[in-house]
């Protein structure tokens, strides 16, 4: 039962503020079945961050670990350790009583662990009594006391929460909760402002979707956030890895002047735009982050980008055609084609569109050949053909659409001044170029080949799926000695665009690629 009175027991303080001056911006979260794969794990994440949160309740017997963790702390004193035994009523592994939570709390501050993490649900539960003896305990052995606050399954009432919290006067506040929208980490990194002047604060939202919490929260005054030691050892929905965190994202890089973009989409996850521009970033110096954003809707993309603010976003589907009546202006064949696949941000606020889709077709081509007066073949009616369509026409070359529904090609090709072909009149064609739109080849996908090899009459065939690099349609191509271009270049021509939009500088075309082959390599071997 709650004992309200318990938040007026005078709190002895811990030396935060000199513990403060220890803590890295990153605290790696490490569980284990056993003490030996806890310490395991420990040890191999200590090269990513001295400050590490140890989940106890993720062990049978969480008291097993602390004579490994006391050696540990003995050794490496620039570890500072945070433990967490947090029981099943309020999110965790841990299935003692209060009293046994607070004696393994007691007993991994005497072991060395410099922040004990206590949930609010068991601060309100303990007496005052048992609250006065666990914290003149944390006095001394000079151990701060974080306490907790976690929602699985929304993001609600996050000021009432750090209220609960600030009542019991913790050295450091936590609120956690889970984001539905992208917009819910706005609510969070508002707590974060609002609180960070008056409170060492720690704000996340949990899920895909809460990403920027966890990657923007020390930019807008959280004293740290957190990442997993590896994806398979995750401790809450959507934590990524310390290597992400730091390679991908480099989040303690970013600072107030840092201009946020991102990739927007649903799914999203896959998406290896965060990698291309980010490792682009890098190499060119710009003060700059991606972050995949999965949206449930093009209003609360909206949203994020007018409150964030974000600089601009790489567009994925669903929402290539939803945002055109947002933005304020738009290149020709981006009103022409109907979709859009790029935004920027301009400096009165305003959003302006692009279609960098055509630039990944027409760049690859046109380092091979001019296009005027090509025969080009175009396999596919859907999103990424209508660009590739309308960009061909428009540099002269004589385009013929076929798609698996003839009706569509029809009118496809009428719109763009183009050619609409069947299916089976393909064999006795010739042409310049074969380029597939369709995800025919893709991973996961069994869709059989956009064509038979009798219709493949071309000198070079062009396949803008790029997962796997060389598609079935591709072996088949280099198996009767045509020239191919594979998917990556289109990403990355594509992407190299968008880079030279949002930054006005030329693209490392080249670093981009290398980045991307060497991520799907690595996708390919696991």
């Amino acid at each position: 039962m709650a004992n309200s009175s318990s938040a007026t027991v005078d709190p002895v303080p811990a030396p935060a503020s000199a513990l403060r001056v220890r803590l890295g911006k990153l605290c790696i979260a490490v569980q284990g079945a056993t003490p030996g794969e806890l310490m395991d794990r420990v040890y191999a994440v200590l090269p990513d961050s001295r400050l590490i949160e140890l989940r106890l309740d993720s062990l049978a017997k969480p008291a097993a670990a602390l004579p490994q963790v006391r050696k540990l702390l003995a050794e490496r004193r620039d570890v500072v350790a945070i433990a967490t035994c947090r029981r099943k009523a309020g999110g965790g592994q841990f299935a003692g009583s209060l009293a046994a939570e607070l004696e393994i709390l007691e007993k991994a501050a005497e072991a060395g662990c410099q922040i004990v993490d206590l949930e609010i649900e068991s601060a309100e539960q303990a007496t005052r009594p048992q609250l006065a003896r666990f914290r003149a305990a944390l006095h001394e052995t000079g151990t701060a006391l974080l306490v907790s606050f976690h929602d699985f399954t929304r993001t609600k009432g996050l000021e009432q929460a750090a209220e609960r919290i600030e009542a019991f006067e913790p050295d450091f506040v936590k609120v956690v909760s889970t984001a539905r929208s992208l917009a819910d980490n706005l609510a969070v990194l508002k707590l974060i402002e609002d609180h960070s002047l008056r409170s060492h604060v720690v704000g996340i939202a949990m899920g895909e979707e809460g990403l920027i919490s966890r990657v923007l929260s020390p930019r807008a005054g959280a004293i740290f956030t957190f990442a997993a030691a590896a994806e398979e050892a995750t401790t809450a929905p959507g934590q990524v890895t310390a290597r992400a965190m730091l390679d991908l994202y480099r989040f303690d890089q970013i600072d107030p002047a840092t201009r946020i973009f991102g990739v927007v989409g649903n799914p999203i996850g896959h998406s290896l735009s965060p990698l291309m521009h980010n490792t682009a970033f890098r190499r060119e110096n710009v003060n700059a982050v991606m972050l995949p954003l999965k949206a449930k809707s093009v209003d609360d993309l909206l949203t994020v980008i007018r409150d964030l603010p974000l600089g601009g976003v790489a567009v994925t589907m669903p929402f290539k055609q939803e945002v055109l009546p947002f933005l304020a202006n738009m290149d020709s064949l981006t009103a022409r084609i109907g979709a859009c696949n790029t935004l920027r941000t301009g400096a009165d606020g305003k959003l302006y569109g692009f279609n960098t889709d055509v630039a990944g077709v027409l760049r690859p081509l046109e380092r091979r050949m001019h296009l005027k007066g090509k025969r080009i073949l175009v396999i596919g009616a859907g999103g990424a053909a209508r660009a590739a369509i309308f960009g061909l026409v428009e540099q002269g070359a004589e385009v013929f659409v076929v798609n698996r529904t003839h009706e569509t090609a029809v009118a496809l090709a009428r719109k763009a001044h183009a050619k609409s072909l069947k299916q089976e009149t393909l064999a006795k064609q010739k042409f310049d170029v074969i380029l597939n739109t369709t995800p025919c080849g893709m991973a996961g996908t069994k869709q059989a080949l956009p064509l038979k090899e009798n219709e493949l009459n071309a000198s070079l065939v062009f396949d803008m799926v790029y997962n796997p690099m060389e598609t079935p349609l591709l072996k088949l191509a280099k198996a009767k000695g045509l020239a191919t271009i594979g998917g990556i270049e289109m990403f990355v021509q594509q992407g190299a665009r968008q880079f030279e939009i949002w930054t006005g500088k030329p693209a490392p075309e080249q670093e981009m690629a290398r980045v991307v082959e060497l991520a799907l390599r690595k996708r390919a071997e696991a």
